[in-house]
């Protein structure tokens, strides 16, 4: 059977350095950070006090208030993203057979707001079970694809992906295989994320994962710094349209990319640290270039994982020396988390975007806030530091990793007839 070609025809992002695709790829560029002082709650008691919170951001701009009420944030942002893409396609969707338009979401946790609040309140009174009853579709990690779908009447496949950090870049590959196998025409597919909440802080403060620079929210995700700390958290969305080539071709679409692989691995290995030697992350790398047919010389730039952790960073850049030997020195390397946070399972999404726009723009966006080299790090691997820096871009490689030793990765290329 020959599979189909998959390419991408429209993008939408909703992100802590920028509410729409064009104001984010300005503040990648540019080497703007998302972290500040949180302000949806009093974090006088909390280790952490910043984070990547949208700016701007209300709900009322896009939804009536009946509607907003009905949704979590993870959801709002959601139908957001996912409506700028589509319309960022220039489908027209009275023409469109919507049984062969799907929806594959990602999600790593969902309506984490609307649980902390529900339980809180049923904590508060005498036991009786007064709950919302929109606390559970609006809690449910499936609901944003569920949304979208109604909204726009898409009938093929929806649902959503969960793992961990890696959720939006295996809704991708989901995505990429169910077209390539002729079962749909276009899928809406990326991930979104709402976790700057007690709940959400709290917890991952517990673990000791974030970072606590709160004299300098804005310098704290610092990735392969000799002096990073943990990772800050975001919030947001990310969506893309992949259209099967002839379908896009028969309606004039204009087209970003071509997604031509995708691998999955896992560590196996521990339920919050990478394998010290990163062997699940060689394993995903080598997948996907196997499943695109590329060789490691093919790639020119990897958006990392690059979370910021101490044993993370390191291990991750370990493997990629691993895979792609002498030519790693060539690839240009980066983190875009060390603007935008980490948006946990709208990562993926938002970061294949920031691979996919170098191919059109040739440029790649900064590894912000370096400062001290880190002796475990080979210095001669281009981290892209600080400043954007031109090249022509062929092949961009994304990496995403969660919790539970889930690995994914995509691959995207210049389209070419």
């Amino acid at each position: 059977m020959e599979l189909k070609r998959v390419v991408v025809t429209g993008l939408g992002a909703l992100t802590p350095i920028g509410n729409t695709l064009d104001e984010y790829w300005e503040s990648l560029v540019s080497g703007k950070s998302g972290a500040a002082p949180i302000t949806y709650y009093d974090t006088e008691k909390f280790k952490t006090k910043f984070a990547c919170e949208l700016k701007n951001f209300d709900a009322s701009d896009y939804f009536d208030r009946k509607e907003a009420r009905k949704l979590d944030k993870f959801a709002q942002y959601a139908i957001v993203a996912s409506d700028e893409a589509i319309k960022d396609s220039g489908l027209d969707l009275d023409n469109e057979n919507k049984l062969r338009i799907g929806v594959i979401w990602g999600a790593g946790i969902g309506g984490l707001e609307t649980f902390q609040n529900e339980v809180l309140n049923y904590a508060k009174g005498d036991g009786t079970p007064r709950f919302n009853p929109f606390f559970i579709p609006k809690m449910i990690a499936d609901i944003a694809p569920g949304n979208i779908s109604i909204r726009h009447g898409f009938m093929g496949p929806n649902y959503t992906t969960v793992s961990a950090c890696a959720s939006s870049a295996n809704a991708m590959i989901d995505a990429l295989n169910y077209i390539r196998l002729g079962y749909s025409d276009i899928i809406v597919t990326g991930g979104s994320e709402a976790a700057v909440t007690e709940a959400g802080m709290g917890g991952f403060n517990a673990m000791h994962a974030l970072s606590t620079r709160n004299e300098s929210p804005e310098t704290a995700s610092r990735p392969f710094d000799a002096n990073r700390d943990g990772f800050v958290l975001g919030e947001g969305a990310g969506a893309l349209i992949l259209e099967e080539l002839e379908h896009a071709k028969a309606r004039g679409a204009s087209i970003y990319a071509e997604l031509i692989g995708g691998g999955l691995s896992s560590d196996a290995y521990h339920m919050t640290a990478p394998h010290p030697d990163g062997i699940g992350v060689i394993a995903v790398m080598k997948n996907c270039l196997q499943n695109a047919g590329l060789k490691p010389e093919d790639v020119d730039t990897i958006n990392t994982h690059g979370t910021s952790t101490p044993l993370g960073d390191v291990a991750e850049l370990k493997a990629i020396s691993e895979v792609f030997g002498d030519h790693a020195k060539n690839i240009n390397i980066n983190s875009t988390k060390s603007m935008t946070g980490h948006l946990l399972g709208a990562a993926g999404a938002i970061e294949a975007i920031a691979s996919i726009l170098p191919i059109k723009h040739g440029i790649i966006p900064p590894t912000i806030n370096h400062e001290t080299v880190d002796e475990n790090i080979d210095p001669s691997l281009n981290l892209t530091l600080n400043k954007p820096q031109k090249r022509e871009v062929n092949v961009a490689m994304s990496n995403t990793f969660g919790f539970g030793g889930h690995n994914a990765c995509v691959v995207f290329k210049k389209y070419q007839e």
